[in-house]
C-alpha cells in the first residue's frame, strides 16, 4: 500500500492526514516543529465554524464548502452548535444592516431575544442570529486529530521531510513560498483573556468600521478576542492600536471585560493566495495544499477532501488549480 507523507502538522496537514486515513491510506507526518503548538498559526485561530457570517466578505465557495465543516469536525472533536450573534453599537447600525444584506441564514433579533440568548449582552437593541453556526476549541481540535492519527498508526516525525520524498503532500503554509510564489502572509493579532465576571456561551461578532471584533468563549471564563487582518508580513509583535481596539471593543460588549486578565497575546501570518481561497496544486511528485487564509478550520475539511480525491482517485475538485497543476 502506498505511503503518503504529509508535511506540516497545522490544521491543513492534520485534516489532510485524517481524511486520508479515513479512506484507508497509510500516512506519516513530518514537522520539524513537533506537535501542534504556538509555533503554528493554527494554534492562534478563533475556531469559528461560521460560513454564513464569513460570506459577508468572502467568495461563494466559503459559504458552500464551509457548511459541511461542522459535521466533519463533530466526528473528530467536540463542537458547540450554538450559533453566532452579530451586533453593533448604535452609531454603527448601518454596518449591521449592510452585514445583513451581504449574508443569509440569520434571523433578526431584538434586545429581548439577545438578552435571552446571552444575558450578559443586554446593552444591544438589535442584532442578527446565525443559529446554524458552531465553534470549537482549535487547540483541542489539533490535539484530538494528532491523538486519533497516532492511535491509527500514523507516525509523526519531528524533522524536515527528505527533499526527494515520494507521494508527498505539502501543507506548510507560508514555508512553501519558495514553490508557491503567489502565496502571501496576512497578519492576524489576537488576545486570550480570563474574565469570570462575563458569561458568554456562543461567539459574538461586534461590527466596527475599522476592525470588526469577535469574542469566542473557551469555557471557564476564558475568551479569545480577535482578530486583525493586516496586509503585513511582520509577525514579531502586536501593535498598540490593535490591542487597544480589541480590548475597547470587548469592553463595549460588556464593561466587565475592562477587568479581564490578559493571558496570551498571539501574532501570526495566515497563508493566502490573491483571491483568499485555498488551492491544491500537483507539481512534480508533490501535492501542495495551501492558502486557507482566515478560514483555516472552516475550509480545512473541504481542502482535505479535495487532496484525498486527487491523491487516491486522481479526481479533481474545484480547489485543484488546473492552470498550475
Amino acid at each position: 500500500m502506498t505511503l503518503w507523507s504529509v508535511i506540516g502538522s497545522g490544521v491543513a496537514g492534520l485534516a489532510v492526514a485524517s481524511e486520508l486515513v479515513a479512506r484507508g491510506a497509510r500516512v506519516q507526518v513530518f514537522d520539524p516543529g513537533g506537535p501542534p503548538g504556538p509555533h503554528g498559526c493554527s494554534w492562534w485561530a478563533g475556531g469559528m465554524l461560521a460560513p454564513w457570517c464569513e460570506f459577508e466578505s468572502a467568495e461563494e465557495p466559503v459559504l458552500r464548502l464551509g457548511q459541511s465543516a461542522i459535521d466533519w469536525w463533530a466526528d473528530r472533536t467536540p463542537v458547540q452548535r450554538r450559533g453566532t450573534i452579530v451586533v453593533a453599537n448604535t452609531r454603527d447600525l448601518p454596518d449591521l444592516r449592510r452585514f445583513a444584506r451581504r449574508t443569509t441564514g440569520f434571523v433578526n433579533i431584538d434586545r429581548g431575544i439577545i438578552t435571552e440568548l446571552e444575558p450578559d449582552m443586554g446593552s444591544f437593541g438589535k442584532g442578527l442570529f446565525f443559529e446554524h453556526e458552531a465553534h470549537l476549541d482549535p487547540r483541542q481540535a489539533l490535539q484530538d486529530l494528532s491523538r486519533q492519527l497516532k492511535e491509527k498508526g500514523v507516525e509523526f516525525r519531528q524533522k524536515l521531510a527528505p527533499a526527494q520524498l515520494e507521494n508527498a503532500i505539502d501543507c506548510r503554509g507560508l514555508h512553501a513560498r519558495e514553490v508557491l510564489h503567489d502565496l502571501r502572509g496576512v497578519k492576524g493579532e489576537m488576545l486570550v483573556v480570563r474574565c469570570p465576571d462575563v458569561t458568554l456561551t456562543r461567539p459574538v461578532r461586534l461590527l466596527h468600521p475599522r476592525m470588526p471584533l469577535y469574542i469566542v468563549p473557551r469555557g471557564d471564563g476564558i475568551y479569545m478576542l480577535g482578530a486583525t487582518m493586516i496586509e503585513s508580513e511582520d509577525s514579531s509583535r502586536i501593535t498598540a492600536r490593535s490591542m487597544l481596539e480589541l480590548l475597547s471593543a470587548a469592553y463595549s460588549v460588556n464593561p466587565a471585560f475592562g477587568e479581564a486578565e490578559v493571558l496570551e497575546i498571539g501574532v501570526d501570518l495566515r497563508p493566502a493566495f490573491p483571491d483568499n481561497l485555498p488551492r491544491i496544486r500537483r507539481l512534480g511528485r508533490t501535492i501542495y495544499a495551501n492558502g486557507l487564509y482566515r478560514h483555516g478550520y472552516l475550509l480545512a475539511p473541504a481542502l482535505a477532501q479535495g487532496v484525498a480525491d486527487l491523491a487516491l482517485e486522481n479526481k479533481h475538485s474545484e480547489m485543484v488549480d488546473e492552470d498550475r497543476a
